[in-house]
């Protein structure tokens, strides 16, 4: 499947990591693939195999996978990535999507229904809501706000499936392809987090206070929406999970059993709701 892979700049001219999956002469929508906070495009690769020749886009955030780092912490308030989607959106062409969050991305797809409307024409979100549990926001800022460099790829196989024991990986190839993704070899030879940890700062500055949501996910009781959640979630709540269908009752839904944050999108029953979902996207 042929990818093109290219350098798109936001508004303060840092460089981010676009690739284009697919073949963009196709007439479907196309999927927009958002990672969560400290992920990066590169989770989306066998999705991207899975829907060819659908076209799938995806992005590194600021700060995150091959994408510029900033110099004050400030500038990755999550509020900033809104604007390096639409300048995404602006240059890759897209004008139709269905949008795929994972985590920090189902919150922006959200904010995208408000933001750019005619753009969205469906949601998935992945484990997430309108609110996150603060005992899981805490683990992911813990998590995420420092580095912990491992001396080689079994070691950080090792580290992920210490600090992530409820991921729905299961062989060892799928494991070190996590692991390949979250990790990058640096020039003292260690292996370090594929993300700037400084991303967590504004999430720090922020504790104890939340913004409300509820209006953003309100956006999208126009759109078909797919919630997928893992089962025993740190962050998307059987509360918060209900009071959303309570809001857009036409919402899927689907439970993983036994899978944490954040499902993969791989596991059978997320591939098989996923594709009875993009079946209505296919005209």
């Amino acid at each position: 499947m042929k990818v093109r892979e290219l350098w798109v700049s936001n508004a303060k001219g840092r460089r981010m990591r676009v690739r284009d999956h697919g073949d963009p002469s196709d007439r479907r929508p196309a999927l927009l693939g958002l990672p969560g906070y400290a992920r990066n495009g590169r989770d989306f690769a066998n999705l991207a195999t899975r829907v060819a020749p659908r076209r799938l886009i995806t992005l590194d955030y600021r700060g995150r996978g091959e994408s510029d780092r900033e110099h004050d912490w400030r500038a990755y308030a999550p509020e900033t990535l809104i604007d390096d989607i639409r300048h995404v959106v602006i240059a890759t062409g897209l004008h139709r999507a269905v949008v795929v969050g994972t985590s920090l991305g189902g919150i922006l797809a959200m904010a995208m229904g408000v933001a750019m409307p005619p753009l969205v024409a469906g949601v998935v979100l992945n484990d997430v809501g309108p609110e996150v549990q603060s005992a899981g926001a805490d683990y992911i800022t813990a998590y995420i706000g420092r580095d912990r460099p491992q001396p080689d790829w079994p070691h950080a196989v090792e580290e992920l499936q210490r600090l992530l024991p409820t991921l729905s990986l299961r062989t060892e190839t799928e494991w070190l392809t996590f692991a390949r993704n979250t990790f990058r070899e640096g020039s003292d030879g260690l292996l370090h987090v594929d993300w700037d940890p400084a991303i967590a700062r504004p999430l720090v500055a922020g504790a104890g206070s939340q913004a409300d949501l509820w209006p953003l996910f309100r956006s999208l009781r126009r759109l078909p929406v797919l919630t997928i959640r893992g089962g025993v979630s740190e962050i998307l709540s059987e509360r918060v999970l209900a009071r959303m269908q309570e809001e857009h009752p036409e919402m899927r839904v689907l439970t993983l059993e036994g899978v944490g944050h954040a499902p993969t999108l791989e596991e059978p029953e997320a591939r098989a709701a996923l594709d009875r979902f993009l079946a209505d996207f296919n005209d």
